[in-house]
């Protein structure tokens, strides 16, 4: 047997044709009465089945300052699957999957048109994008089950029904008041309806007219000419899924939207009026049963939105010649700011404004959300034969949220600060209460600034516009963000560039201070070390609270409890010579409250005291290890042999690779020389 043989009869032995048989199913009209009375949520609205889907991947609450917020796992975990992970959006998106709820349910969002509204580059695509792909997908599960019929030839061949409707639709509505309740039967208050909604298209009435005509009007011996089959959503089939994008308004026309007369079939049925010579292939007839996606909607001609109004209100298109017809589809839209400010402010356009419903999407304004976007595309994965160093993406993530924060009206708070507290951090004198307030003064905060994109291509910038380095630092991104600027087309002042400049100099300060503090952590990683320099704080600070004398170790004498090296260790983290005292209590009361639960006090436990106890360290360590000596190149041996201890650390705890820690270090001591200077 050859290669390519045995290759296949491998693959072949996996293949499990149970799926394929199952969405290819094919049956009879009462054989899908059949599955309606077991699965009545085969005949749900498109907007049931919508909903259904995003609940289907789960939900969790999760809370933030303190406001219970709903987090579907569809936009994150499916999404992530798919390259496609939505992060930071939650109240935006909450607020869409309770419109698709409201639709459900029928409470009236049903008859609206859903706009994303937002800045470029907002995610307000890859949402769309991303539900379609979702319920292409869900159509395929036992869950997702849809079906639609369709028509015998003479010839022994089948032709579907256009615009794929429900096989209930054939049910003349003399008979539906007796067939609903039997289908119903033993159906409780919460559960699915079988409801059997609108009449057939044009072309199906055609049919059925012609058909039942030659039984006599006998509707039971008519369904016979009828197949049922089993439905798959499709965006690259048109089969439920549609997408309408604007084009130059000479070459385009509303017959995009609700199909257009075959002409090669007027000559065979004598008149262009004639279902058969018509093409319902409109992205409104396409995707019925469905969702349509409308790019950057307020673009669109005047011409168009009218349909639109009718396609949302009463759920009904008019095609060329013939009477309104039937759709059932979630109709989505998304535009960016300046097209609305159009839409407020033109008086004519008040009966789409009246029926739309819009949710904000706006940029990310939380760090750790904003560096999960960069980190798709950005990992060990995706960047191959490339080191991306240590806070790369996280100073470029915290620029772009920086641009798009309002500075706050508190006197003390700094726009970075606002940024951490954004983040999760607590500051001193800012509670949850303070977060909530801060958001709630900057109504617009996230609808302005710098998008995604520009921060992605300048880090692909920064990767190749180096060849010969293996590794990419954040000097090199920053870079790249600072050169980009001054061709940016959404830069629309020279105030506005300045201010994005200060803000780039503003990260590249906290730059500075995270890797120094990382550096002076490696430097302090001795781990002994530390624990007898802990040891020697708590026993001086218990003497010191207890009023009592402290046993020097190497003579065997009490002494006083040594307030020099009790400062010394305080003064690290700030800690004013007048709430000395509080802080030391606060630790004895800490060690007590783990003793009464029987645990052990261990100083990592204690963020700051092991914060204040690494720099006291590194103060003790930095001149025996001689850092500057980095800087003019001249290191002994000996120096040496510390420095790479050092080194190592970085690699090992902090994901440096060689490259990326020496040239850390060499800007760490670059700092430390320009100190010194100073003084």
């Amino acid at each position: 047997m050859s290669k390519g043989k045995a290759i296949l009869a491998s693959i072949r032995q996996q293949l499990d044709l149970t799926d394929y048989r199952k969405i290819h199913w094919e049956g009879t009209f009462d054989e899908y009465l059949d599955i309606v009375q077991d699965h009545p949520d085969v005949t749900r609205t498109a907007y049931q089945r919508l909903y259904d889907m995003i609940l289907s991947h789960g939900t969790e609450e999760v809370f933030e300052n303190k406001e219970k917020i709903i987090h579907y796992k569809f936009f994150t975990e499916y999404a992530t699957k798919h390259s496609d992970g939505i992060f930071g959006l939650d109240r935006p998106l909450m607020q869409l999957v309770n419109a698709f709820k409201s639709a459900a349910k029928g409470y009236g969002t049903e008859r609206r048109v859903l706009l994303l509204h937002g800045p470029v580059g907002s995610s307000k695509s890859t949402i769309a994008r991303l539900l379609k792909r979702g319920l292409e997908d869900y159509s395929r599960t036992d869950a997702g089950m849809i079906f639609s019929y369709s028509w015998k030839n003479p010839d022994g061949t089948f032709q579907k029904c256009p615009m794929h409707e429900d096989p209930l639709n054939l049910t003349p509505l003399d008979l539906r008041t007796a067939l609903l309740p039997k289908l119903n039967e033993g159906r409780k208050a919460g559960d699915y309806q079988v409801t059997i909604r609108g009449d057939l298209c044009p072309f199906c009435r055609q049919m059925f007219n012609e058909r039942l005509a030659r039984v006599d009007g006998d509707w039971n011996r008519m369904l016979d000419e009828i197949k049922v089959y089993r439905l798959v959503l499709s965006e690259q089939d048109r089969i439920g899924i549609g997408t309408f994008q604007p084009k130059d308004e000479k070459n385009q026309d509303s017959t995009e939207l609700t199909g257009d007369i075959n002409y090669r079939k007027i000559a065979e049925y004598g008149t262009d009026s004639d279902p058969r010579a018509f093409n319902f292939d409109g992205e409104l007839n396409i995707a019925n049963r469905g969702l349509v996606e409308f790019i950057e909607v307020l673009k669109l001609d005047v011409a168009f939105l009218y349909d639109l109004l009718g396609a949302s209100q009463e759920h009904k298109i008019k095609p060329k010649k013939f009477a309104q017809t039937d759709i059932d589809e979630v109709i989505l839209g998304h535009t960016n700011e300046p097209e609305y400010r159009r839409l407020q402010n033109n008086e004519f356009m008040e009966a789409l404004r009246d029926r739309t419903v819009k949710i904000d999407v706006p940029y990310v304004t939380r760090l750790k959300d904003e560096i999960k976007i960069y980190e798709k595309d950005f990992n060990t994965e995706r960047v191959k034969g490339k080191h991306i160093a240590p806070h790369t993406i996280e100073i470029a993530a915290m620029w772009a949220v920086l641009t798009r924060l309002v500075p706050p009206k508190h006197a003390n708070l700094t726009l970075l600060q606002k940024l951490k507290l954004y983040n999760g951090k607590t500051l001193p004198g800012f509670t949850e209460d303070n977060v909530v307030e801060l958001k709630r003064e900057a109504v617009n905060e996230g609808m302005l600034g710098i998008s995604p994109r520009y921060i992605q291509d300048k880090i692909s910038n920064a990767i190749v516009a180096h060849p010969d380095e293996d590794c990419v630092n954040p000097f090199m991104v920053l870079h790249e963000l600072d050169i980009g600027l001054r061709h940016h087309s959404l830069i629309t002042s020279q105030e506005q560039l300045q201010h994005f400049r200060e803000l780039l100099a503003v990260v590249k300060e906290e730059y500075e201070d995270i890797v120094k503090n990382e550096v002076q952590r490696a430097i302090a990683a001795d781990e002994d070390a530390l624990a007898r320099l802990c040891s020697n704080y708590i026993d001086n600070v218990k003497a010191y609270t207890q009023r009592e004398k402290v046993r020097n170790r190497y003579t065997g004498n009490y002494e006083e409890p040594d307030e020099r090296l009790m400062r010394s260790v305080e003064e690290k983290i700030d800690i004013p010579d007048g709430r000395k005292d509080d802080f030391r209590r606060e630790i004895m009361n800490y060690i007590g409250a783990l003793a009464i639960d029987g645990k052990r006090f261990d100083y990592k436990t204690n963020e700051r005291l092991q914060k204040a106890l690494e720099l006291k360290l590194f103060e003790d360590q930095k001149d025996t290890i001689k850092l500057t000596s980095l800087v003019s190149n001249v290191v002994d041996k000996a120096t040496q042999e510390k420095i790479d201890v050092v080194k190592s650390r970085l690699i090992r705890n902090y994901g440096y690779n060689e490259s990326s820690a020496t040239d850390v270090l060499t800007f760490v001591a670059s700092i430390f020389a320009r100190g010194h200077a100073k003084k």
